[in-house]
């Protein structure tokens, strides 16, 4: 559950959303009011969403992270109104995604957590509070599992 979005995965794997328009990944800027399914995941299952504040991610079966929404900085992309693979994330296998208000963090199977997003707090965990435009390994969790 987002701030003014839903998302839910069916047992086939397809998303479904419904809420405030510009977070849906429907391509449009329309408001839904009951769930409706994303048609740009045909083909793909999907295993795993976060909703954020303006922003939503989902993990596919094959490890790859999708993203949509609006502000470029938690999306690893530019905005979106369809969900968008993170190219930057090719070759590593996601397992976990977590969106908030303005960043975003993906845990690999080697045990790696990226962030993205605004770094401002510093809560991006690089030991800064640079916004960080694509997904950045998070060096202090190196060799832990």
């Amino acid at each position: 559950v987002g701030l003014a979005h839903s998302l839910a995965i069916a047992a086939d794997g397809s998303v479904w959303s419904w809420g405030c328009a510009c977070r849906l990944g429907h391509g449009d800027d329309e408001n839904q009011l009951q769930p409706k399914k994303i048609e740009a995941f045909a083909g793909q299952r999907v295993i795993a969403v976060s909703a954020g504040s303006n922003h939503s991610l989902a993990i596919t079966a094959d490890g790859a992270v999708w993203t949509w929404g609006l502000d470029g900085r938690q999306l690893g992309t530019s905005d979106n109104l369809l969900p968008k693979k993170i190219e930057s994330m090719a070759g590593q296998r996601v397992v976990a995604v977590a969106a908030d208000l303005k960043h975003s963090l993906a845990l690999t199977t080697d045990g790696g957590v990226w962030s993205w997003g605004d770094g401002f707090y510093g809560m991006l965990g690089h030991g800064d509070r640079k916004d960080q435009l694509l997904p950045k390994k998070i060096e202090a969790f190196a060799g832990q599992r």
